[in-house]
């Protein structure tokens, strides 16, 4: 190889490193990151004490939500069965069907909080809440289930408007074979 051509590759490597050390330098200019007020992300930690806090230890922060009691009235079986939609790649609707990922949700409303549904597993978070999916139960868990039943397997972060609840806790209402009257409280 002749010195030439051992320059020619030299000045290929050195423009290359050139190029690219300006291409970073440009692109940090153009696209500057922010930095961001609080973590993305809480993650509980123990106190000082090493004692684990109230909410490590599974209780349920103190949230309150609005209750749907005015909009029961109003509540729409279709709608909720379009917003049911959301639960489709978890949960099977119909009577007889198999459980997906979480339990077949046919006759849940009015049913015990973690009842065996066809063999289904559910979460100590739930066993331990104990209870009925009353109307009000079913406001809470679809309001946002990790508040609810803090450590519960289901990951959705639940239906932040309360119509959209109302419409669901209807429909689910609706998948029984005898739907209980609905009103909030029950």
């Amino acid at each position: 190889m002749s010195s030439f051509e051992l320059n020619k590759i030299l000045a290929s490597v050195l423009l290359a490193l050139i190029v690219a050390w300006g291409s970073g330098l440009l692109a940090s200019k153009l696209i500057a990151p922010e930095q961001l007020a609080h973590a993305a992300i809480a993650v509980e930690t123990a106190p000082a004490g090493g004692a684990p806090s109230a909410a490590a230890q599974g209780a349920a922060p103190a949230e309150t939500v609005q209750s749907i009691g005015p909009l029961l009235a109003s509540a729409s079986v279709d709608a909720g069965k379009d917003v049911a939609k959301k639960c489709v790649a978890c949960h099977t609707f119909d009577k007889g069907k198999p459980n997906g990922i979480g339990p077949n949700l046919f006759g849940v409303v009015g049913d015990e909080i973690a009842h065996d549904r066809n063999g289904y597993s559910f979460s100590d978070a739930l066993k331990k809440k104990g209870g009925t999916w009353t109307v009000d139960a079913l406001n809470e868990w679809l309001s946002k289930p990790t508040a609810f039943a803090r450590g519960t397997k289901m990951t959705f972060v639940g239906l932040p408007k309360p119509q959209d609840r109302a419409n669901v806790i209807a429909y689910l209402n609706s998948l029984s074979d005898t739907p209980k009257p609905l009103a909030a409280g029950q």
